[in-house]
């Protein structure tokens, strides 16, 4: 039918509901004018039926095309009172009795469609229900299983794949502020030494047989004072600086063809393959570096009163049961050791995010071909150079972290009165051209071996960054300088304790070490960018 030059179709009053009335009348064209030739024009599309209604006059706001794209969709969405009258002019043809015809029929179609779509809700609540109350049995060969049972199972199973170390890991990392985890470290260091000094063995002196006295104090080991409230909260706060530019913004750059979204999922697939390492570095640290470390340093030594340890404030309860009583020493150790174990776990986690990114970076700029413009090779050439300024600073706090704990241990069987005290009369010593030459007691000394682990750890993962992330020639330099001050300090680490005057190389390693937490490139980024731009102009 033919109504104010539209195709008119009139309420078929079928009791059809709004989905149904509207896909058919969408097909035929209601409401849409005749072409020249007075035949119809075609189906209504969202984006015609949309312009269509905003068109009408009465209609300031319009309508949006992705509210008219879900009345085409098989769903189980309706259409708005408002909308309603605006679809009733249209299929009405602009003629007011039409119009009001329309207008009751599409209300009655909706009010249908709201029915049906709440009894269907109210099935399936149902159903669920019955299957909850009294669950039939399924038949697996020759056992027989309820069905709750099997849903059980299948839910107890996702929850354990649901549990990832991996992902957990790198979510301490990643997720919530950058604040969190140097401060939760940096509070737990805190707590120790509050609670050292109301033990009462914040500072205590300790005469040797041989008539050396030794400060052997919580706070005077740099190994539990120096090494978590300040190295360990930098490294911490690196990593995770590194791993939200390489998550968030790097990565996203290299790979333009993704969205963020599936960047998100590669990143979280490259985490998740690294799962048995997190494993294994949890046990060994949990395990081997605090229970058992604790037990055989600790505990052992204050339960028989043995020394074959060099005494220090874990320990101290046996020469000085006067200041502290073994049962207070073993629980404070205790907490200490958990608490170390725990730090130490998230440092090698730490490590091992590093490693993943020079591993994601370097396999994406595998697979993604080089493009030749000068803009995209300078960006990920700046993203190499951010990865391993960061990855050089990591490794430079981790190998302070073992001569922290090296320096400690070297003390404790050495002759000097203090840690500052030993580290000071060593270099004037040899300044002063008359060496020491006194040797250290005959102590075992695990903290040496485990020192060298945290060491070499770190080192490691700047090696296996610097050979995959190859830089420009004249960036080369900035590598070679990062690696040398590694090197550097690496050295002075094996070599504490090994001659008088250790202390001098050390002092000089470290210095530079920390100029290059602050430098990385050592100056030498100004002087390529400069010659970058006089070799332009």
């Amino acid at each position: 039918m033919e109504k104010n030059g539209k195709i008119f179709v009139p309420p078929p009053k079928d009791g059809r509901d709004f989905k149904e009335l509207f896909k058919e009348l969408a097909a035929v064209g209601a409401g849409r004018p005749l072409g020249r030739d007075g035949f119809p024009q075609g189906p209504w599309t969202p984006e015609l039926l949309a312009e269509a209604i905003s068109q009408i006059d009465s209609n300031r706001l319009g309508v949006d095309l992705r509210t008219v794209q879900l009345w085409f969709q098989e769903n189980d969405k309706g259409i708005s009172p408002s909308n309603i009258r605006w679809l009733a002019r249209i299929y009405g043809c602009d003629d007011p009795e039409a119009t009001s015809e329309w207008l009751i029929e599409l209300s009655a179609a909706q009010s249908r469609l709201t029915s049906k779509r709440r009894d269907s809700k109210k099935a399936t609540k149902s159903s669920a229900s019955v299957i909850r109350e009294a669950p039939p049995s399924v038949t697996a060969g020759d056992e027989t299983k309820p069905a709750g049972s099997l849903a059980q199972d299948s839910q107890v199973s996702q929850e354990r794949q649901g549990f990832d170390l991996a992902e957990r890991s790198e979510a301490l990392f990643s997720h919530g502020s950058p604040l969190n985890l140097p401060a939760s470290i940096f509070a737990g260091a805190s707590a120790l030494g509050f609670l050292s000094y109301i033990v009462g063995i914040a500072s205590i002196t300790y005469g040797r047989p041989d008539g050396v006295v030794k400060e052997v104090g919580f706070l005077w080991a740099p190994n539990w004072t120096l090494l978590f409230m300040v190295l360990l909260p930098l490294f911490f706060a690196v990593v995770i600086e590194l791993l939200a530019f390489w998550k968030q913004d790097a990565r996203s750059r290299l790979v333009a063809h993704t969205d963020s979204s599936e960047s998100i999922k590669a990143w979280a697939s490259h985490v998740r393959a690294y799962s048995y390492s997190y494993w294994a570095v949890f046990l060994i640290c949990i395990l081997v570096a605090g229970l058992l470390q604790w037990i055989g340093v600790c505990l052992v030594p204050l339960l028989e009163g043995s020394v074959d340890y060099a005494i220090s404030w874990g320990t101290i309860a046996i020469v000085q049961p006067d200041l502290v009583s073994v049962p207070i020493e073993v629980v404070f150790t205790a907490l200490s050791y958990l608490y170390m174990s725990l730090c130490f776990y998230l440092f090698f986690a730490g490590l091992i995010l590093l490693h993943t990114i020079v591993h994601d970076l370097w396999k994406i700029e595998g697979d993604v071909k080089a493009q030749p413009d000068v803009a995209h090779r300078r960006e990920r050439r700046e993203i190499r150079l951010r990865i391993m300024r960061g990855i050089f600073r990591c490794t430079v706090l981790g190998v302070l972290v073992a001569v922290c704990m090296k320096i400690q241990s070297a003390y404790l069987s050495s002759n000097g009165e203090d840690v500052v005290t030993w580290l000071i009369h060593d270099m004037s010593s040899v300044l002063d051209g008359h060496p020491d030459g006194s040797k250290s007691l005959g102590y075992r000394m695990p903290t040496h071996y485990s020192s060298l682990l945290v060491a070499i750890s770190a080192c490691v993962v700047f090696v296996y960054g610097f050979l995959r992330l190859a830089l420009e020639k004249r960036f080369r330099v900035i590598l070679w300088k990062m690696a040398a001050v590694v090197g550097l300090l690496f050295a002075s680490y094996l070599l504490i304790d090994a001659f008088d005057g250790f202390s001098i190389f050390l002092d000089v390693s470290v210095l530079l070490a920390v100029y290059g937490l602050f430098d990385p490139e050592f100056g030498q980024r100004r002087n390529a960018e400069l010659e970058g731009n006089q070799s332009v102009s």
